[in-house]
């Protein structure tokens, strides 16, 4: 059946989730470090939420524009980055809006790299966003999308944060596959993750993410990383696909 969410212009969970992450520097800094190595020349996030991971390119002096659909949130994204000399600017960008070739044309084929960290899963019709990332893209350009992993951990977060589905390997390269997509690299990230995704979603049944769990979490990232090289990203609480236009 499909799960059927209603778009909240104020998104108290979201906004209480992305919150807490906020503080979690090193978890952020390892999320910015999968997304990196592929991000070159003129770059977009969609789905920016407050900005967690877009401050790591601007300190870096990276050409980024942000983009979010909540009002609240860009006036956030503005507050915190006006001052940053690398900011492209701050974006209201629906990736399915009913009127994208016309409302959005003058981004088209802008865009040298386009990253979504968690934000596809937000979308019912995925195949049109990826769709319409491609329009925006330059032709050798890059996109890099993550996504939570494996239906089977679908739970009360899941649900708190209107995702719609999640994704694995297969799922996520097909879409790729279906927008004409080259496909450069796609795996698993993060598997230490669904040990706490699983207690505090299934069996404690949280509807946003406990302060104090995302602060140990962050404290053994070290921990998180080695398992992932052990397991050879073959499992994890996120996929990521990287495909090339």
């Amino acid at each position: 059946m499909t799960k059927q969410f209603e778009f909240k212009e104020i998104d108290r969970e979201g906004f209480e989730n992305l919150d807490v992450i906020a503080e979690a520097e090193n978890f952020n800094r390892w999320m910015y470090d999968q997304v990196n190595p592929h991000c070159k020349g003129t770059i977009l996030e969609i789905g920016s939420g407050i900005g967690n991971i877009s401050q790591f390119f601007l300190n870096n002096h990276q050409h980024l524009y942000v983009s979010d659909l909540r009002e609240n949130y860009r006036a956030e994204l503005t507050r915190k980055f006006e001052n940053q000399k690398t900011l492209g600017g701050v974006l209201d960008l629906d990736i399915v809006a009913s009127d994208f070739d016309t409302k959005f044309s003058h981004l088209f084929e802008k865009f040298d790299t386009i990253f979504a960290l968690n934000v596809v899963e937000h979308i019912e019709d995925d195949k049109l966003a990826i769709h319409n990332c491609r329009k925006l893209l330059k032709k050798g350009g890059k996109l890099i999308i993550l996504v939570p992993a494996f239906q089977s951990l679908y739970n009360e977060f899941d649900k708190e944060l209107y995702h719609f589905r999640r994704y694995t390997k297969h799922t996520l390269n097909k879409l790729f596959r279906e927008n004409q997509f080259h496909l450069i690299e796609s795996r698993y990230f993060n598997a230490l993750g669904i040990l706490g995704w699983y207690v505090s979603g299934k069996i404690q049944r949280n509807k946003t993410i406990p302060k104090s769990q995302m602060k140990l979490y962050n404290i053994i990232i070290p921990i998180s990383k080695v398992l992932d090289k052990l397991m050879l990203k073959r499992v994890g609480l996120s996929v990521i696909t990287v495909g090339q236009k």
